[in-house]
């Protein structure tokens, strides 16, 4: 039997992620956000949502640009602690002594640890309600070559990527099957 409830947000599990920014005086932030996905391929296009109180946003409204990186299991307590401190009181980076790395396309730094960083420019910023919806093209990706297998093919499977499930964290399962595996003939 199933019960009928009011509208809400239910779409769980939902990626992770840590965005890093940089405002004008050279002051690094970061940033955890569960709301976020991809919008488009061609072009690459992704949105984080965010609400608009928030000190992380100010900055990207003023600098039109940030890093989304990817939070592997070793990563998860600087993402929750991201998650609940405020860049306005800490500076992320040193109190979790994460590494910023040069971005090639923007002046955000990417975090070292992270095997995944999406280098993006603010497209659009739609206000929504509580949070504003930023979307944002994709100007670069840095891969950890750590995750490269001898073939040459990047395995992101192997980073250990988290999920956001009712204010909680999980590694991802195991491999189930891949895209088309249903209609694949035997």
């Amino acid at each position: 039997m199933k019960e009928y409830w009011k509208g809400g947000n239910m779409l769980n599990p939902l990626p992770v992620v840590m965005v890093s920014m940089k405002d004008n005086n050279g002051n690094m932030n970061i940033i955890t956000v569960a709301w976020c996905g991809n919008l488009c391929t061609n072009p690459p296009i992704l949105y984080i949502s965010v609400r608009p109180e928030r000190y992380s946003y100010d900055i990207i409204k003023e600098t039109k640009e940030f890093v989304v990186n990817l939070v592997s299991k070793d990563l998860t307590y600087a993402c929750d602690y991201c998650g609940v401190k405020s860049g306005r009181d800490v500076d992320k980076f040193k109190k979790l002594n994460l590494t910023p790395l040069d971005s090639k396309y923007v002046k955000a730094p990417s975090i070292l640890e992270s095997p995944v960083n999406i280098e993006c420019r603010v497209r659009e910023i739609i206000p929504l309600g509580s949070h504003h919806m930023i979307m944002a093209d994709i100007l670069g990706v840095t891969v950890d070559n750590k995750y490269m297998d001898s073939n040459g093919r990047f395995s992101l499977e192997e980073a250990n990527l988290i999920a956001y499930n009712h204010g909680e964290y999980y590694t991802l399962g195991e491999y189930t099957g891949k895209f088309g595996y249903s209609i694949k003939k035997k």
